[in-house]
C-alpha cells in the first residue's frame, strides 16, 4: 500500500533522488511549491528558459492590461487557473485539492500590469523581471496564487520531465496517455492548446513529478512579508540622494500619523508606514527586488535546505518508521467507528513518534524544535492511508472549523491537533471541540496535544486539571521532547 510515489510505483527512492525529483505523497499534498525566483537565479539554461517563458506570459498580459478594459471572458481564459492538484505539493491539509486562481487574482493581477506596473518587462534597476514583483503592492496576492500562476506556466515542462522519468523507470501498467487542456499558449491566436503526455497512472488520475532544486517551503524569496518587515534597508539601495531623502521623510511622516504620541512606534505601525510609502514609491519595489537578486545564492541554499528538512520531516521518517511495521499488523482491518479508528491512528502515531525515535522530525540540524500545527496535522493526515473512512480538513459545520472530521456512514468523529505552547490552549480544550460535535452531529471529539519540554507538559498538566479533563480518555498527549521519556509521556 502506498504513500509515496517511489513505493507506489515500486521505485527506489534512491532512483528519484538521482534523478532530482522530489518523492511526493500520494496521499496527502507536501508544503512544498515552486519558486520562480530559483528559475530566474539556476544555472540551467532549462530553467532560465522556463522563466523567460513566464515573464513573456506577463508581458503579453500586461499590453493586453495596458491597451484598455478587456472582458471577463478574456480575464478568466488568461489568468484564471485550475490548480495542478496533480504534483501533491501546496497547501492542503488533507488530500492534494486547492481552490486555483479565480476571478478576483485575475482583476488584481491585471490590474496591477494595466496601472503600476506598466513597464513591466523593460526594468532598468533590477537585473530582470519578477512575476513577484506584480504581486507586492498590495495584499491579495500570495504565495498560493504564484504557485499556482507558476505552475500552470510551466506545466508542460512538469508534464515532459515526469514522462521521461515514466518512459525509463515505469511499465506500461503504470502509465496512461492524458491530454491536458493548457498546456502551451499561442501567442497568435492568444488561446492555449491542447497536448498529449504519457504519465503515472494512480486511482483515477495522472501524476506529475517536480525537481527539487526549484522548490521551496515557507515563501517565496522574493515576498511581500518581507519587503515591509525589512523596509527601512531599502533606501540604502537608492543611489539617487534626492529620490532616498524623500522616501525617508514620507515615511517618517506616515509613521508620525500612525504612532501613539511620546511612544515607540510599533511593529505594526512601523509595517503600515512602510506599506504606505512603497503604494506612493512603487519604484522602491524594483530596489527591494534588487537586493533580493544580489543575494540569490542564499535563496538557492536556504530553499535547498528547507526541502530537504520537508523531505526527512514528511518522507524519509514517515517511510523507515510508519509503513514496514504497519503492513505487519491488523492497522488497517477497520473495527468499530470512527472514533476507535480516530484513536487508534493516534496511537500509533503516539508510539511512533515517542517510542520509535520520530520525535527527531521536529528538531532542526541545531537541536531546536520546529513548532507548527500544521506540520503535526499533516502528519496525522499521513497515517490514515488505508482506510474506508472519509477524512475531512477543517470541518465548517456552522460553528466554525475543525481540524478533522472523520466519518464512516453515520459516524463522525472529530479531531483537533493542537501544540502545548498554544495560547488559546485553555479555551479551546474547554469549549472547542464541544461546540463543533453539536454542529457537526458528531458522536465524540478527540484532542490530541505535542509538547516539546518539560515545561510545556507541566502547563498542559495544569490546564487539564482546572478543567478536571485529566482522566479523559479523548485527551490524547505527545511527547516530541529531544530527551524523550515515555513515564512522562503516559502520565
Amino acid at each position: 500500500m502506498g504513500t509515496f510515489f517511489s513505493d507506489t510505483f515500486g521505485i527506489e527512492p534512491e532512483t528519484l533522488e538521482a534523478y532530482g525529483a522530489f518523492d511526493i505523497s500520494v496521499i496527502n499534498d507536501l508544503p512544498l511549491f515552486i519558486d520562480p525566483f530559483l528559475l530566474f537565479h539556476s544555472e540551467k539554461e532549462e530553467y532560465q528558459a522556463l522563466h523567460r517563458q513566464i515573464i513573456d506570459y506577463l508581458v503579453f498580459l500586461r499590453d493586453r492590461a495596458t491597451a484598455g478594459p478587456v472582458s471577463e471572458g478574456l480575464l478568466r481564459n488568461w489568468y484564471c487557473f485550475p490548480e495542478v492538484k496533480q504534483n501533491w505539493l501546496g497547501f492542503s491539509l488533507v488530500g492534494n485539492g486547492g481552490s486555483g486562481l479565480g476571478i478576483d487574482f485575475a482583476r488584481e493581477l491585471h490590474g496591477n500590469l494595466g496601472a503600476v506596473f506598466s513597464d513591466f518587462g523593460g526594468e532598468s534597476i533590477t537585473e530582470g523581471s519578477h512575476l513577484e514583483k506584480v504581486c507586492l503592492i498590495a495584499d491579495g496576492v500570495g504565495r498560493d496564487n504564484i504557485s499556482d500562476f507558476v505552475t500552470n506556466l510551466i506545466q508542460d515542462f512538469l508534464c515532459r520531465y515526469t514522462e521521461e522519468f515514466a518512459g525509463d523507470h515505469l511499465s506500461d501498467d503504470y502509465v496512461r496517455d492524458v491530454p491536458i487542456d493548457r498546456a502551451i499558449f499561442n501567442y497568435e491566436t492568444e488561446s492555449w492548446q491542447r497536448r498529449k503526455y504519457r504519465l503515472p497512472w494512480y486511482e483515477g488520475d495522472f501524476i506529475l513529478l517536480t525537481p527539487k532544486d526549484m522548490l521551496t517551503r515557507d515563501d517565496t524569496w522574493i515576498n511581500r512579508g518581507d519587503m515591509i518587515a525589512g523596509f527601512e534597508q531599502i533606501p540604502t539601495a537608492i543611489p539617487d540622494a534626492q529620490l532616498r531623502a524623500s522616501v525617508a521623510n514620507y515615511f517618517h511622516l506616515a509613521l508620525s500619523r500612525r504612532a501613539k504620541p511620546k511612544k515607540p512606534p510599533t511593529a505594526k505601525e512601523r509595517h503600515a508606514a512602510a506599506a504606505e510609502t512603497i503604494r506612493h514609491f512603487p519604484e522602491l519595489i524594483d530596489y527591494y527586488i534588487r537586493l533580493k537578486e544580489m543575494t540569490g545564492d542564499d535563496a538557492a541554499d536556504v530553499s535547498a535546505e528547507k526541502v530537504l528538512l520537508t523531505e526527512l520531516f514528511f518522507s524519509r521518517r514517515m517511510r523507515e518508521i510508519l509503513q514496514p511495521q504497519l503492513e505487519q499488523t491488523d492497522f488497517y482491518q477497520i473495527a468499530g467507528g470512527t472514533y476507535a479508528e480516530a484513536h487508534t491512528r493516534l496511537a500509533y502515531l503516539k508510539h511512533a513518534i515517542e517510542d520509535q525515535g520520530c520525535w527527531r522530525i521536529f528538531y532542526d540540524k541545531e537541536g531546536k524544535p520546529v513548532e507548527r500545527e500544521k506540520d503535526i496535522q499533516i502528519l496525522f493526515r499521513l497515517v490514515w492511508f488505508g482506510t474506508g473512512s472519509d477524512i475531512g480538513p477543517e470541518a465548517n459545520d456552522g460553528r466554525g472549523p475543525v481540524d478533522f472530521k472523520v466519518s464512516r456512514g453515520r459516524h463522525k468523529t472529530l479531531v483537533e491537533m493542537k501544540l502545548a505552547k498554544n495560547n488559546k490552549l485553555e479555551a479551546n480544550l474547554q469549549k472547542q471541540v464541544e461546540v463543533y460535535q453539536a454542529a457537526a452531529d458528531a458522536e465524540r471529539g478527540i484532542k490530541a496535544i505535542i509538547y516539546f519540554s518539560y515545561d510545556q507538559l507541566k502547563r498542559v498538566r495544569d490546564i487539564l486539571k482546572r478543567l478536571k479533563l485529566e482522566d479523559s480518555q479523548d485527551i490524547v498527549l505527545l511527547d516530541a521532547r529531544s530527551d524523550n521519556k515515555p513515564s512522562a509521556s503516559n502520565a
